[in-house]
């Protein structure tokens, strides 16, 4: 059985979008969607992150995200938490016009380990 100390980080990134992104106009809303790609290839891209996957909960969660159910979700293992703290960082510094991303979505981390079951002795 490995060694739980050695293994990477499992992070649970939960995104939401906020109300800004709703007040804006339906054709300036373009911008923050760049931005949020931007942002999901800066993820992918940095070391020390290997996404494991990405799910959109748009489809029966409609709005702003106050908190859960989050809009959408990056699941990722994660080196240390300072690499945690790089990827919620993205929001502070992908811009989106004269503002940061910050001000149209806001992120959550949830930092565990994958589950092992032990195997039966």
């Amino acid at each position: 059985m490995a060694d739980t100390a050695t293994l990477p980080l499992r992070v649970l990134f939960c995104c939401g979008v906020t109300q800004n992104f709703f007040d804006l106009p339906r054709g300036e809303t373009g911008a923050v969607w760049q931005a949020y790609g931007a942002m999901l290839s800066a993820v992918e891209a940095m070391e020390g992150v290997r996404v494991l996957g990405i799910m959109d909960d748009d489809r029966l969660a409609v709005g702003a995200s106050g908190g859960a159910p989050w809009t959408f979700y990056i699941m990722a293992d994660v080196a240390d938490l300072d690499a945690v703290a790089a990827v919620c960082n993205l929001y502070r510094t992908t811009p989106v016009g004269d503002y940061s991303l910050w001000r149209y979505g806001k992120i959550e981390a949830r930092v565990g380990r994958a589950l092992r079951v032990p195997e039966a002795s």
